[in-house]
């Protein structure tokens, strides 16, 4: 019998694969973004296709059925009404907010988890931008476009795989909302914050969508 937890947080992230692009991921994508053995993840892959909650193509795709699905948004709920919790109540940056609310999404009560949704005002989208499913498990995901593509647009959201970009970021100006332009992309990324010149990491490029007018 699969953990209960464990089996949450893989259909999480499986579904989170393909919340902002479309291709689906793979046994050796989900080890790595799980950090853990292949040989691991096909184990409890085939213990989520028995359980009725994924399908999964040999040597290929894994997808979610349509439960697999309601449980992997349930699970986002949670994951992202706690990072907003963490940072608009309890004085946390946007790169510490991940590993606790990974530990507090399986302990919150429904009870619970609904009555900092209403302190919160019902928020649409956490700290980094992604979405939150509704009480309905509803989703709607912004139109935008990496700043790789798009190269100047509002940022809508921003990757929190890596806390120590979002710390650049954060001391650059670049958050949810601003305006922000690529200058030059070849030695160096430089862009424009708000109007404000900033050298920033490349991988910014692939890691902030925009908006685009």
């Amino acid at each position: 019998m699969a953990n209960p937890t464990a089996i949450e947080d893989y259909v999480k992230v499986i579904y989170a694969h393909t919340e902002w692009q479309s291709e689906p991921i793979t046994t050796n994508a989900l080890a790595a973004r799980l950090g853990l053995a292949a040989s691991s993840v096909t184990e409890m892959v085939k213990k989520l296709v028995a359980q009725g909650l994924a399908e999964h193509e040999r040597y290929g795709a894994i997808t979610l059925t349509t439960g697999g699905t309601e449980l992997a948004l349930r699970m986002l709920r949670r994951h992202r009404i706690v990072e907003t919790w963490l940072v608009q109540t309890h004085g946390y940056r946007w790169d510490e907010v991940h590993d606790e609310a990974e530990v507090l999404e399986h302990a919150l009560s429904d009870k619970m988890l609904g009555l900092i949704d209403r302190q919160l005002g019902f928020p649409v989208s956490d700290p980094h931008g992604d979405p939150i499913p509704g009480a309905d498990l509803t989703v709607q995901v912004p139109d935008a476009s990496l700043l790789a593509s798009a190269r100047e647009g509002t940022v809508v959201r921003i990757s929190d795989r890596d806390p120590s970009l979002l710390r650049e970021l954060a001391s650059a100006g670049v958050d949810i909302g601003v305006s922000l332009r690529v200058i030059a992309a070849d030695d160096a990324l430089v862009v424009e914050v708000d109007g404000e010149s900033a050298t920033l990491d490349p991988a910014t490029l692939d890691a902030v969508w925009v908006a685009t007018p």
